[in-house]
This record gives structure tokens, C-alpha cells and sequence, in this order.
């Protein structure tokens, strides 16, 4: 007999093919094993650890590393040379833990724009990724992770090409002017429209064009179809250079 988290591993890696149609929108059946989803769900809550000494627990994004900044209160910041100092401090504990991987620090002293690198400098070789924050996955987990991103694109696919979910008025869907997301340009947001009078996210441009060609209501920032959306047309545009600005 399997054990329950081979058998929720067995649901994630068999969505893909065993999706459920609901009013044109297929349904995954992992959404309901206790995977997380990102178009499904609200990002996990973190706690960090308590303070010891009355003062404020500073963490670094693995979710581990932290340190206590004695003296100083919560909301209160720390000036740049002491917020540097803390964060230095931080990654040297991260690197003695983690002694065979790189990581790219950056050499400053000043705030980012004093110490900006020359754009002739050459980038530096690494011999192992960036962190280790995937070094102890197996394959399954890559697995999980790409059913999931592939069904997430995949609502964003159905949505994309359909009137009805993407809420207009006049049965006009994205695909018919942009087929297979032609066009939309992803890789070139954030960027001036003349459309918005500002400058624009991808997501912006979708909410302006529901609401105009489509004749539908704009979607909030966080709304599911609207990252589905904004998944599909990024998807479309895989191994495409990123050149913010460009008309």
C-alpha cells in the first residue's frame, strides 16, 4: 500500500494528463491533494523567529539565516552602513554553512547607484549555480514543479482564447488578434503605452485590453485568470531576450 505523500506525489504528476473540464476551463486534480498552486492560492505564511533580546530578527530570503539586531525597534531603519553591515553578516553565516557553493555579492559601500559596474565589465564565471536553494531537489520535485507550471500556462491558454472566461461583452477574445500571443512583446515590459498615458506592466496592458477591444471589467492585480494570463503570453515568449522600454 502507498504511503499518503506517494500517493498526493502520484496525483501531482499525473495532472497534466487527467484534467477536468469546468465551464471550459480544465481543473487539475492536484488543486485539491494540498499541493501549492500558484494561481489557486495565497502565498504560505512565514514566521520568524522571536527576538531574544528586544530587539529585531533580521532574515535573509532562504527563510533560515537570521540574525537579532540588538537595540533596534520594529519599523525602525537602520542607517546603510549598518543595514550593510547586518546583511554581510548574514551571508557569511550563510556561506561558512554552505562552503561548496557561490554566490554573487555585491562589492558595495555606498548605495547602489555609487557603485554601479562598468558596462565593460566582464561577468564573472561561476562553477556552480547561484545559491544551493534547488542543490537538494531530486528529479521528482522538478517533476511537480513542471506539471504544475505547465497546467498554470494552460489556463492561461484557455483563458487567452476565450470570450466567455475572459468576461467580454462582444465575444472578441485576445487569440483573434494575437494568435498564440503574437505580438505582445512581453519580454519588453516595463514600458511607456500611449494607450495608459504611463508607464506600463504586462498585466496592465491585458486589464486595458479587456476592458477596450474585449469590452469586459479591468481584473484585480491578483485575480487568477489574470496571472494565467500573464503566464501563457510570457510562456509564448521562451528563450526571448529581455529588453525593457523597446517600442
Amino acid at each position: 500500500m502507498k504511503s499518503q505523500p506517494k500517493l498526493i506525489a502520484a496525483a501531482i504528476l499525473s495532472a497534466v494528463a487527467g484534467g477536468a473540464i469546468v465551464g471550459g476551463w480544465t481543473i487539475y486534480p492536484y488543486a485539491r491533494a494540498g499541493a501549492t498552486v500558484a494561481y489557486a492560492q495565497s502565498a504560505p505564511t512565514h514566521t520568524v523567529p522571536p527576538a531574544k533580546h528586544g530587539g529585531v530578527v533580521v532574515e535573509l530570503c532562504d527563510g533560515v539565516t537570521h540574525t537579532e539586531v540588538t537595540g533596534l525597534k520594529p519599523g525602525q531603519p537602520m542607517s546603510h552602513a549598518q543595514a550593510l553591515a547586518v546583511t554581510s553578516k548574514l551571508m557569511a553565516e550563510w556561506q561558512r554553512m554552505h562552503p561548496g557553493e557561490k554566490w554573487i555579492m555585491a562589492q558595495a559601500s555606498e548605495p547602489p547607484a555609487a557603485a554601479a559596474a562598468p558596462a565593460s565589465a566582464p561577468a564573472p564565471k561561476l562553477k556552480s549555480q547561484q545559491g544551493d536553494t534547488y542543490a537538494s531537489f531530486h528529479n521528482r520535485d522538478y517533476k511537480i514543479w513542471k506539471a504544475e507550471t505547465d497546467a498554470f500556462v494552460e489556463q492561461g491558454n484557455q483563458i487567452f482564447h476565450s470570450a466567455k472566461l475572459l468576461g467580454g461583452t462582444i465575444g472578441v477574445s485576445c487569440d483573434m488578434c494575437h494568435p498564440n500571443a503574437a505580438n505582445t512583446h512581453p519580454e519588453t515590459y516595463p514600458k511607456y503605452q500611449e494607450q495608459l498615458q504611463k508607464v506600463a506592466l504586462l498585466r496592465d496592458m491585458i486589464n486595458w485590453c479587456i476592458e477596450n477591444p474585449v469590452k469586459g471589467k479591468s481584473l484585480d492585480p491578483n485575480d487568477p485568470k489574470l496571472r494565467a494570463l500573464e503566464a501563457y503570453i510570457l510562456a509564448q515568449r521562451k528563450g526571448t531576450p529581455l529588453d525593457y522600454g523597446k517600442h
